[in-house]
């Protein structure tokens, strides 16, 4: 950087790289090869937060200011924003008809869940999950004494806490299921946790009380110590003991969620424009962006212009849970839309307008809020250099580039991978996007050094030659579970050996016979275990700690020999174990042997 005073510009909270060259007046190359040079890997399309435009910003002389944004430019309603409007609609009382509950199941892993929503909707889901996980949100309805209850499919394992956080945020009623012959486990008092900050009324389903070893008194109880009090037991949370797998008072659960959902006298305005929020969203090689998505209240109609977090459209088709096709989706619906621009993210709030002009205006500047940021465009822009040059020699690093099928597993596995612990290891994600394993991405591994995962996702013959011939790993899996443990493995490589210590034996000193420069040849008597060649030992006297060596040749009668046993006698030749660190051993001296064995460490 000059002396020169230098010039101020004002660029917005997030920028692409083409856009901040512009704002420099430089060409796209000359920023990027700063970028490179300031250890940032970037392409013209790939987006800067404020603070890595400011400090690249230094090396061409310019101050940054964050740019003014107009009250009229971001119209772009948040997800917490949809709570206060829902909140107001409901208080003004007009327009208002009933409409169905949403209800979200929410559980520990194998407790049931899948199952559940398996024996309410006739339909084999638990088996056709890779694994038997649910992996993405999905939602249907079901049809009970003529009136409908929508559900909401969220994941039960550990990992998805984000997307089951969210779940409960969307329902009007959440159903915890717990296993009779289980009890509750980390992840019911996490969802309990979810449910209260939430404020989300709850249905208890005590599952599996057909087994032998059912206990519902025992879950009771520890449901109690977790803070939910069930009828009967202090409290007003209504439960039912069930069976999902033998369809077992299921009928009794559905009854209790409508009888929920009459007390909470839930309504909407089906005359507005529709406002909804985004399940999930990925993008198909023949229709384009397609995004699931829960109608909250107003109707979404075939042609309607749309916004939905950092995509727009227009509505080219609306189909329902069983994937037909319909014209309009009244409040409560689970929808699938084709129409959107590009893949959005997941939570992001689906809001309809009234023209196309309105759309563009209210989409203006929507770039500025970093949740928006576009799923496909945006490759995290990461140091690849680390804190300093010392650091960079102790930590080993791993980079990745990350491709999933949908935005909600990208968002499942990069929270798993986010919890692994970096203190003496770095996992760099250079990108994490949906879609395809492409050219670019094999063209990034290889400067980077990078392995290329993919979850349930493809690589083309022509890709996976291409990878080949750069040298650059490609794998593939359609279990969560697996991919991470394959980085964890990638990972456990790079970390230094643990090394154990395995203590042999001892022997007594007899008689010194020659001593050398940094040699010596002793003999003695092994007391206890044994000892070998190549062995390690601690040189004691009068148990006081003196030195340690390294046995460089073992005698016995004469014989070159590996090892020697307790009881006796062998000839030693010793050498320092390290430089420097020679002691003279003496008669009566004690050795004590051990050796070191390296032991692969893993990460958990």
């Amino acid at each position: 950087m000059s002396d020169k005073k230098a010039d101020t510009i004002e660029i917005p909270a997030i920028i692409t790289v083409k856009e901040f060259a512009e704002k420099l007046d430089k060409p796209a190359s000359e920023v990027i090869k700063v970028l490179l040079q300031n250890g940032f890997i970037a392409n013209i399309n790939q987006t800067l937060d404020f603070e890595t435009a400011s400090l690249i910003a230094m090396e061409f002389d310019y101050k940054t200011e964050l740019e003014k944004i107009k009250e009229s430019d971001v119209n772009i309603i948040a997800p917490e924003q949809l709570a206060e409007i829902l909140k107001q609609e409901k208080e003004s009382g007009e327009n208002l008809k009933e409409r169905p509950p949403i209800v979200t199941i929410l559980g520990h892993v194998d407790h049931g869940k899948t199952t559940l929503l398996d024996t309410i909707r006739k339909a084999k889901v638990a088996e056709g999950e890779s694994g038997g996980i649910t992996q993405h949100i999905t939602s249907y309805q079901v049809k009970i004494n003529d009136r409908l209850i929508t559900f909401i499919d969220t994941p039960g394992h550990e990992a998805f806490s984000q997307m089951r956080s969210r779940g409960a945020g969307i329902a009007d009623i959440a159903i915890l299921i717990v296993a009779a012959d289980d009890g509750v486990k980390p992840q019911t008092k996490e969802v309990i946790k979810n449910l209260k900050k939430g404020e989300v009324p709850v249905i208890v389903a005590i599952n599996k009380i057909d087994k032998e070893d059912a206990n519902p008194e025992m879950v009771k109880n520890q449901l109690a110590e977790a803070g939910l009090l069930l009828e009967g037991r202090g409290g007003d949370i209504p439960f039912v003991e069930i069976s999902a797998k033998n369809n077992l008072n299921i009928d009794n659960l559905l009854e209790t969620v409508l009888l929920s959902a009459d007390i909470l006298e839930l309504k909407a305005d089906f005359q507005r424009r529709a406002l909804g929020i985004i399940l999930e969203s990925h993008l198909d090689q023949r229709k384009g962006a397609v995004a699931t998505a829960i109608i909250k209240t107003g109707s979404l109609n075939e042609g309607d212009y749309i916004i939905a977090g950092n995509a727009v459209g227009t509505v080219r088709q609306i189909l329902d849970y069983n994937d037909k096709r319909i014209i309009k989706a009244e409040p409560a619906s689970p929808v699938v839309i084709i129409g959107l621009d590009k893949v959005t993210k997941a939570g992001s709030v689906l809001q309809v307008e009234e023209s196309r002009s309105a759309v563009k205006a209210k989409t203006k500047r929507s770039n500025l809020d970093s949740h928006y940021l576009d799923t496909e465009k945006k490759a995290d822009v990461r140091k690849i250099e680390g804190e300093s040059e010392e650091q960079q020699v102790k930590i080993p690093k791993l980079n990745i580039i990350l491709k999933a099928d949908v935005e909600g597993s990208v968002e499942a596995i990069n929270q798993i991978l986010s919890s692994i612990p970096q203190d003496e290891i770095i996992l760099n994600i250079l990108q994490s996007k949906v879609g395809n394993i492409t050219e670019n991405d094999i063209q990034l591994a290889k400067t980077s050094n990078a392995i290329v995962y993919g979850f349930k996702t493809m690589a083309p013959d022509k890709i996976k030659k291409t990878a080949e011939k750069n040298k650059v790993k490609i794998k593939i899996f359609d279990i969560i579970y697996k991919l991470v443990e394959d980085i964890k493995e990638e990972l456990s490589n790079l970390l230094e050996p643990e090394i154990i210590r395995v203590d042999l034996g001892k022997l007594k000193v007899l008689k010194v016979f020659r001593t050398e420069k940094n040699k010596m040849i002793v003999g003695g008597r092994v007391t206890s275990g044994k000892v070998t060649k190549n062995a390690f030992f601690e040189i004691l006297r009068n148990k006081e700690l003196l030195g340690e060596g390294k046995v460089v040749q073992l005698k016995h009668l004469e014989e070159n020999v590996s090892e020697v046993k307790s009881g006796s006698e062998c000839g030693i030749t010793y050498a320092p174990k390290e430089k420097k660190s020679f002691v003279r051993i003496e008669e009566n001296d004690i050795l004590k042997f051990y050796l070191e064995e390296a032991k692969k460490r893993k990460i958990e």
